[in-house]
């Protein structure tokens, strides 16, 4: 796992081919860079990230990136997570008492919007949007206005 911000526009968590997920290393990676977040929003972010990263491994030969983008007004935060396979993601009638299938669920449940993309390098990208102005979170602290 290596943490990159090649373009600055976007915190880029890369993984390495065949290897189980740290998914605690990728909470904290994910808390770190987004610490100011509000508690809520911040959580939202926390589960989608888990949920993604673990279909990819689950269902898409394992995560290859991890991307978060940051929209400052309002705040936003853009998920998205590569994988080698072009299956798309398909959200189920799973219920609470299922032991597997509701990771779809949960991110469809705390994302303003989500969906999937081939990618032109082989494989797909699965996003999600979340918007701490979507649910009536406590709103995320803003900078100071300039003067």
């Amino acid at each position: 796992m290596e943490m990159t911000d090649p373009d600055r526009a976007a915190l880029v968590l890369d993984f390495a081919p065949g290897d189980v997920p740290p998914l605690v290393a990728v909470r904290r990676w994910a808390a770190s860079a987004l610490a100011d977040l509000g508690e809520d929003h911040l959580t939202a972010v926390l589960l989608a990230a888990t949920e993604l990263v673990t279909n990819a491994y689950d269902h898409g030969g394992g995560p290859r990136r991890l991307r978060l983008r940051r929209e400052e007004a309002p705040c936003r935060i853009h998920l998205e997570v590569d994988d080698d396979s072009t299956l798309m993601p398909v959200l189920t009638g799973s219920s609470p008492a299922d032991r597997r299938g509701r990771g779809l669920r949960i991110v469809d449940a705390v994302a303003q919007d989500w969906g999937s993309r081939l990618s032109p390098d082989g494989g797909k990208t699965v996003w999600a949007t979340i918007d701490c102005a979507a649910y009536g979170w406590d709103p995320c602290p803003t900078a100071p206005p300039e003067v």
